[in-house]
């Protein structure tokens, strides 16, 4: 179980294709091998902001999974639903799962250790991810074009970064300015 838990990590950060093309990746356990993948990446994510800033471990691991919830489905709504290809008809459950498994890159940010490594390693994981979550989208929504699966993935992005300005201008809108 643990050789099968690291092959899968191994091949996203290989950016193998065949990971999401293989069904036998998807079965009963893969649930919680994506999900601990992306448990994993929060805390690596809170290990190396911690070089800079103090970040709560647990809230991370929090965090990342609500985004693995949010970034499956927007992938979903828009490439299953709004513009899917022809051979286009997987359940959520697969891109949740292909989604977590497409995070394990992130698990790389455990080696920002020092403040000097933090911002080099988090851009080049984060763009890791990014590579990885277009090869799981065009492989499990069976899409012919790699620009399609870019678009997907971009379009997910700008309105999770869109939601998430939005979250945080609302709070500090929301803070009160004592004046004197």
């Amino acid at each position: 179980m643990i050789a099968e838990f690291l092959n899968i990590i191994f091949k996203s950060i290989k950016l193998d294709k065949s990971l999401y093309s293989d069904n036998k990746n998807f079965g009963e356990a893969s649930i919680y091998f994506a999900g601990l993948v992306m448990i994993l990446d929060g805390i690596a994510g809170a290990v190396a902001a911690n070089t800079v800033v103090k970040t709560s471990i647990g809230l991370s691991g929090l965090t990342a999974i609500l985004t693995w919830f949010v970034w499956a489905i927007f992938i979903y709504v828009i490439g299953v639903k709004l513009f899917p290809d022809k051979q286009t008809k997987i359940p959520f459950k697969k891109v949740l799962i292909a989604v977590g498994f497409a995070h394990a890159p992130g698990l790389l940010r455990f080696f920002a250790i020092t403040p000097e490594l933090m911002i080099p390693i988090i851009f080049l994981t984060q763009f890791w991810i990014f590579a990885s979550l277009i090869i799981a989208t065009k492989q499990i929504l069976n899409l012919t074009s790699n620009l399609k699966s870019f678009g997907i993935i971009f379009l997910s992005f700008l309105i999770i970064a869109f939601l998430s300005v939005s979250f945080v201008m609302s709070r500090m809108n929301a803070l009160q300015i004592n004046s004197i």
